[in-house]
């Protein structure tokens, strides 16, 4: 079953599409916010596609994310107890907030660095700092430094490997999808029962 060379083919193809890189914008404003899809699964296929443009790509996401980021910030700080709370127990983030909360006491702004380079939800952290009343200056700057390491390793890494990167990925995208997978069911496995 060639399930994740379809799921591929057709990102490469809508990453070509001409409003993508406006879609890209879009869904790194809105994930820092609250949107559940990261960023990086719109930029490693738009860059993949396109390896020429993968750091001005990366450039973007990176703006977008941290304009985002300060939204986030703002509605945390502004509208925790009457919409954001509401909303992380109704989509069942209440954990990973409490966590954050937690981090934020012991680690300060670091966490904002980890949470903003990591595959942890960088929007419990955007609205957390506001409702936290975090200094925004240093928030603001620990977001750009984040989200600009993620997103431009993303980026240099297509911009490196270029085309044959994009025929070699293809080559075993169903290998490393059912991986991905299983480690992530074993993961969740481990991380409930365990």
């Amino acid at each position: 079953m060639k399930i994740f060379t379809k799921m591929y083919d057709a990102c490469m193809r809508w990453a070509r599409h001409k409003y993508a890189v406006y879609i890209l914008g879009l869904i790194s404003f809105i994930e820092s916010i609250f949107f559940p899809i990261p960023t990086a699964a719109m930029l490693a296929p738009m860059a993949l596609s396109t390896p020429h443009r993968a750091l001005s790509l990366a450039g973007l996401a990176t703006v977008t994310s941290v304009l985002g980021g300060i939204v986030g910030y703002l509605v945390g700080a502004f509208a925790f107890e009457s919409w954001v709370l509401p909303a992380i127990e109704k989509f069942g983030y209440l954990a990973t907030y409490e966590k954050a909360v937690v981090w934020f006491a012991d680690f300060g702004v670091w966490v904002v660095l980890i949470a903003g380079f990591s595959p942890v939800p960088y929007k419990i952290f955007t609205l957390t700092a506001g409702a936290l009343s975090m200094s925004f200056l240093p928030f603001v700057l620990a977001s750009i430094i984040a989200r600009a390491a993620q997103f431009y390793l993303i980026g240099g890494l297509v911009k490196w490997g270029g085309e044959p990167m994009q025929h070699k990925l293809r080559q075993y995208v169903d290998w490393i999808g059912w991986g991905f997978l299983i480690l992530a069911v074993i993961a969740y496995i481990i991380y409930k029962y365990v």
